[in-house]
């Protein structure tokens, strides 16, 4: 640690006058870099993980967005044709006509 405190004091600078200013320099840089970047609240962290959640999000609404055109596909198929949806009800509701009996497997 003595050899680090030596870099600060200017009398011992002699012939590496600019070498060792250069070297101070590189760490005030070095140490202010490290507070900006990952110490303060809004830190490069913060940013990769803010990355990984719109990746995700985005992924979600691609998902989000298949399932709604599913959706809208059964429901253009159901209101064409009578049959199909008389044939959805019974299988997805249970519906019968009358006199129709009905079994209910688990």
């Amino acid at each position: 640690m003595g050899k680090f405190l030596d870099i600060w004091d200017r009398k011992k600078d002699g012939s590496r006058k600019e070498l060792r200013s250069f070297e101070r320099t590189m760490i005030v840089a070095f140490s202010l870099a490290v507070v900006f970047l990952f110490l303060k609240k809004d830190n490069v962290i913060r940013w990769v993980e803010a990355g990984f959640t719109i990746n995700r999000q985005n992924k979600e609404i691609k998902s989000n967005a298949r399932q709604i055109e599913q959706m809208e596909q059964t429901l253009k198929d159901l209101t064409a044709n009578r049959d199909s949806l008389e044939k959805y009800a019974r299988e997805r509701y249970h519906f019968a006509k009358e006199g129709d009996d009905i079994y209910l497997i688990p």
